[in-house]
């Protein structure tokens, strides 16, 4: 089951979107469902999921989009940034770690998985959103070409096409489809480290509450992470939001 409720307007996510793809992003703020730690719910659902941004890569310090597989490793500063959150997620109770097929999700993901004595699993349906024509654009220019469909995606129609890329049925279908491979793991607390906009847009598109103006305030920098409480089955509930973690 997915939740669609959300309907936001394009100027409310332009806002929010512009630092998916970039090392820097507006101030953190008090957001209800999270960037303080705020829960909501029950402990009753199936799953806690936590999806966790990669550190600074040196995509990102070149500025220019970069969705190819494997792309580029973390710079010096995303490996610093990758042990502080080791140390920042070390009490967490995680039975099972994944990565997408992108080295800088791997390379992120490592001192934590090492902290939690798990494997790493590798799972291609958590990489990033696939840039098709747009590859390699400046990043600062992503919001009036790579990021348009995603936007439109958020407004409710999924079959907006990323030129030369996917549309929203696809992308919500792919990490939907990585999600049950979690779950028919027996996994019930992974952690998963993925990219800025696959977490986002993904996130805003299934959790049932989902607040736009909450978005507009926090969006997802290096190292962030959100927690999504409940099953594929049932749908998704936002449990915790840290858009900007101190790492470094």
């Amino acid at each position: 089951m997915r939740i669609r409720s959300l309907r936001l307007s394009v100027a409310v996510v332009a806002t929010a979107v512009a630092a998916t793809t970039a090392t820097t992003g507006v101030a953190s703020a008090d957001l209800g469902f999270g960037s303080s730690g705020g829960s909501f719910g029950s402990s009753t659902d199936d799953m806690v999921i936590t999806l966790v941004r990669h550190a600074e890569s040196l995509g990102n310090v070149s500025g220019l989009i970069d969705t190819t597989v494997p792309g580029p490793d973390l710079s010096p500063l995303g490996r610093t940034q990758a042990d502080n959150l080791a140390v920042q997620l070390a009490d967490k109770n995680y039975d099972c770690a994944f990565a997408s097929n992108m080295v800088r999700t791997q390379q992120t993901a490592a001192p934590t998985v090492a902290e939690h004595h798990l494997s790493l699993d590798i799972q291609p349906g958590f990489r990033e959103i696939e840039a098709g024509q747009y590859e390699g654009t400046p990043e600062a220019a992503a919001m009036s070409g790579y990021l348009q469909a995603p936007i439109k995606w958020l407004s409710g129609d999924l079959n907006a096409r990323i030129p030369g890329s996917i549309d929203g049925n696809e992308f919500d279908g792919r990490v939907d489809q990585a999600l049950l491979d979690v779950q028919r793991r027996g996994c019930t607390h992974p952690v998963i480290f993925s990219h800025g906009g696959t977490i986002m847009f993904w996130s805003m598109l299934n959790a049932g509450n989902a607040d736009k103006s909450k978005l507009g305030t926090d969006p997802m920098r290096n190292g962030g992470h959100v927690t999504l409480q409940g099953s594929p089955q049932k749908g998704w509930t936002i449990v915790e939001w840290v858009g900007h973690p101190d790492l470094g």
